[in-house]
């Protein structure tokens, strides 16, 4: 594990969008899981504006960790916020991009999705093995759509599962941990200050951290890096 803490969360932008831009080069194609929230869209921001003619979008291949089931116009929409803020920025082809269906029966799409990983990523110990999986953290330690209360679903033997939100009962389609520690890199983005009990409680291994879905990300790869402002760091130090 690799623990790296910026100043600002402008800062863990740039910093990861220069990290992305090596991670990319020199390889064929770059198969990637996104994530949603406050701090990949700033990341998205940077990296629209930065690198979008310095990477070879042509072999970036994006997918996403997890999608709410919503349609792809609506505010909520994973997909929609990567639109506005990368996709439509940049020069990658239509054929690169696999979103989640967020409009389609839940049920239903995460078996699809689950067959296109299979048929789209390479594959690693008998599964789909993206190159980078980018994830945020919620204040409740759930990441991707996997949410404390249904923290089984990590173990799920699919590609990917139906998640509910603990509150609102929205569902959403998730990539299970089975998918997230085979990939060969895995990447957390946790910015703001209501995220540093939890980050504290898992770095550490202290307190109620089994609990957190967050703490079960550890890929096969050893390879896992925390992209941390100094406010999600504070209980660090």
């Amino acid at each position: 594990m690799q623990v790296r803490i910026y100043k600002s969360k402008q800062l863990v932008a740039e910093k990861f969008s220069a990290f992305f831009k090596d991670s990319a080069e020199g390889t064929g194609e770059f198969h990637v899981a996104l994530s949603g929230g406050s701090t990949p869209k700033i990341v998205f921001d940077y990296l629209a504006t930065h690198f979008s003619k310095e990477i070879d979008w042509s072999k970036v291949f994006f997918y996403w960790g997890d999608e709410r089931c919503v349609l792809p116009t609506d505010d909520e929409s994973n997909y929609k916020m990567t639109v506005a803020h990368l996709l439509s920025k940049i020069a990658i082809p239509e054929a690169n991009i696999y979103r989640i269906h967020g409009e389609n029966e839940p049920k239903s799409e995460a078996i699809s999705y689950s067959n296109l990983l299979d048929q789209k990523l390479p594959q690693d110990l008998g599964m789909p093995k993206f190159d980078l999986v980018i994830l945020g953290m919620g204040d409740d330690g759930h990441t991707a759509s996997i949410f404390p209360h249904e923290i089984k679903l990590w173990e799920a033997q699919e590609n990917c599962v139906v998640a509910i939100h603990p509150e609102s009962g929205q569902k959403r389609v998730s990539i299970t941990g089975r998918i997230i520690n085979n990939a060969e890199v895995v990447a957390f983005l946790v910015t703001g200050s209501s995220k540093a009990e939890k980050v504290k409680e898992i770095i550490k291994e202290e307190g109620s951290y089994l609990d957190y879905p967050a703490t079960l990300v550890k890929p096969t790869s050893g390879k896992l890096l925390w992209f941390l402002d100094k406010e999600a760091a504070e209980g660090l130090y």
